[in-house]
């Protein structure tokens, strides 16, 4: 829907909320309430009727067109542009950015402030080597954020980590497209945009591919994964490709051009170090200037030669003494420096007032467990064998049976008393136990439906209908309610379950392909969806209660609100990714494996430069970083 008939359906959704209380009143005024609720039933109804896509169907159902394409493509270019340009800010790359510098196999060498211009003298198609933490992923975000600032007849750049990816199970193509609908559903928007818009997107060009990791995907898929990606992209297509230079060896992307990320020399490091310190700290950092450039092949000098060792450097030893990294016997190679820096990170950004101050923190994080917090987080991805940190897919850290036996138990357990509650107090109280045991049946039942997931996919034809499927619901309740109790409870209880179906195809989807994605504001959407809806459906059972089961008592009135509330939160959150997610973080932290407040934790990591946000999940900084975390870079060191 579009965001004004999104609007227009919430707006009606409250309206006929409060019109129903109203009707607590009318009949002091002789005005008979099963006329005040018929009057308001087919008023919303026809409100729906006007406002479905559905009944729209050239509208709601046809292909997308080109001008539908040409506006998903500018508002997600707005979205894109809007995000990563926010992260640059957030990596401090707009206020001290290294001069990444490249040797190429064909053609001349270049410098990360010239990139944009290199990837259009090359045709649009490059690829970028590196050790790890050489900047093969900060300058494939430079360059998505300079070609997003785009003409309008070229194609929009999207990064994605090639971690995401497996080559085994779905084509590239395919997988864009499920990226695509994950990071900005409102691309499922037919009003808007037409049915099938991220399929077309890709299918037409219109969005190119930025592909960051092809080292990420296992050594035995790799070859298979690139060959793939040469035969959907060919050399006429846009194409952004990074990798580790030993993994591409001997790989081949035809067309492309080709360049290696050198290592940083002496100066170059010293000069981001003195520029990013203040005076005080740029004088401690003179014996190590004066050892690299009298020992530029020492293990020192290899270890502060990638941009990511010496921005974990400047941070590390912002308050700190430096020249202990001189000392040979605690640091006998790269690999103690690089640990002891990913180490000191961690630990040294938390539990510190005078950082978290600085970082504008939202707490100080006891050092110990946040270190543990981050150790199990990382584990989980390891273990999963991803680099991102999606906040709906921390269900996967809890067993599938637990976590729906969990979420089913506590939802059945909050809707079978709301309705008991209710029915407790009703003119039939003796059914209260029996009404209440049903109830939370059927909402545990549905629970544990919802727990399993599943991919989102088109809702077209009668799905696609606000009318159809509210009414049909709404009338198969009231029926049933209606003949327990009267005409009265019928009609409220069957508008209460059709104003919280039209509430949760309105809040389903996103109207805003031009709002950039971010893990705080998916998960704003969700929990929104269910505060709406359990409001809505508090204050529609309310009046049930009040005008059924107590016209003249006030206090069923509010008993009424409390159980609809309840009521409301159990059908609002079964199918919402938040849901799940809650029930994975309370079951967690009980155990100690995780903070309370998760998000507030994360997004602190994030300030403090241990996390990396990239659209609507978190990273860590570096793969080094995770993998120095879960322990796999003791356990490849060991030989396990």
């Amino acid at each position: 829907m579009s965001r004004f008939h999104q609007r227009a359906v919430l707006t009606g959704c409250v309206l006929a909320a409060v019109l129903a209380v109203a009707g607590l009143f009318v009949t002091d005024y002789g005005i008979d309430p099963d006329v005040w609720l018929i009057g308001l039933v087919l008023g919303f109804l026809a409100l729906l009727a006007a406002l479905d896509p559905w009944l729209q169907r050239r509208r709601a159902a046809g292909l997308a067109t080109d001008d539908n394409l040409a506006a998903a493509a500018n508002a997600l270019t707005q979205a894109l542009h809007t995000q990563w340009n926010e992260e640059c800010r957030a990596r401090g790359l707009t206020d001290h950015l290294l001069d990444l510098h490249w040797s190429a196999l064909e053609g001349e060498p270049g410098h990360s402030d010239g990139v944009l211009g290199a990837y259009r003298r090359s045709g649009g198609r490059m690829v970028f080597l590196g050790e790890a933490g050489a900047g093969k992923s900060t300058t494939a975000m430079l360059l998505t954020t300079g070609l997003l600032d785009r003409r309008p007849d070229e194609a929009v750049p999207f990064l994605l980590p090639l971690s995401t990816w497996d080559p085994g199970a779905e084509d590239v193509r395919t997988w864009m497209t499920r990226r695509l609908y994950e990071d900005h559903p409102a691309l499922r928007n037919t009003e808007l945009y037409g049915s099938y818009a991220a399929e077309l997107l890709v299918e037409q060009r219109r969005v190119f591919p930025v592909l960051d990791g092809l080292d990420q995907i296992p050594a035995e898929r790799r070859a298979d994964a690139l060959d793939r990606i040469n035969r959907a992209f060919p050399r006429t297509q846009p194409l952004v490709l990074t990798c580790r230079t030993d993994e591409f060896a001997g790989a081949r992307v035809p067309g492309a051009h080709v360049v290696e990320l050198q290592p940083l020399d002496h100066e170059e490091i010293a000069g981001y170090l003195r520029a990013t310190s203040d005076p005080v700290t740029a004088a401690r950092w003179e014996p190590i200037f004066l050892h690299l450039r009298d020992e530029p092949d020492d293990r020192l000098a290899e270890a502060l030669s990638t941009p990511l060792s010496v921005w974990l450097a400047s941070v590390v030893y912002a308050y700190g003494e430096p020249s202990e990294l001189l000392d040979r016997g605690r640091f006998p190679d790269r690999r103690a420096i690089e640990d002891h820096l990913v180490d000191a990170l961690v630990t040294g950004s938390f539990g510190d007032r005078g950082i978290a101050h600085q970082a504008r923190l939202s707490q100080v994080w006891p050092r110990d467990r946040a270190r543990r917090w981050l150790a199990f987080l990382a584990g989980q991805m390891c273990d999963r064998g991803v680099r991102e940190l999606a906040w709906w897919d921390l269900r996967h850290s809890v067993r599938g049976t637990w976590l729906a036996l969990l979420g089913a138990l506590v939802l059945g357990l909050i809707g079978g008393f709301g309705v008991a509650w209710l029915m407790a107090y009703a003119s039939t109280p003796e059914f209260a136990p029996l009404t209440g045991l049903v109830a939370g049946l059927a909402v545990a039942a549905a629970a544990l439906h919802a727990s399993r997931q599943r991919a989102p996919k088109q809702k077209l034809g009668v799905w696609r209908s606000l009318l159809v499927v509210s009414g049909v619901l709404g009338t198969a309740a009231g029926l049933v309610f209606g003949a327990l109790y009267g005409l009265s409870a019928g009609l409220v209880v069957g508008l209460g379950i059709a104003v919280a179906v039209a509430l949760r195809f309105a809040l389903g989807s996103s109207a805003e392909l031009s709002h950039p994605s971010s893990p705080k504001w998916t998960m704003a959407r969700d929990r929104v969806a269910v505060w709406t809806g359990s409001l809505v459906l508090a204050v529609v059972f309310g009046a049930a209660g009040g005008l059924v089961f107590g016209p003249h008592q006030s206090g069923m009135v509010g008993l009424g609100l409390a159980c609809g509330l309840m009521l409301g939160f159990t059908l609002s959150v079964l199918h919402l990714r938040w849901w799940w997610f809650t029930v994975a973080r309370v079951w967690l932290a009980l155990r100690g494996k995780l903070p309370w407040e998760l998000t507030a934790f994360l997004e602190d990591a994030r300030k403090l430069g241990v996390l990396r946000q990239a659209g609507a999940v978190h990273q860590f900084r570096h793969a080094l970083v995770q993998d120095r975390l879960a322990g796999a870079r003791d356990r490849v060191r060991s030989g396990a």
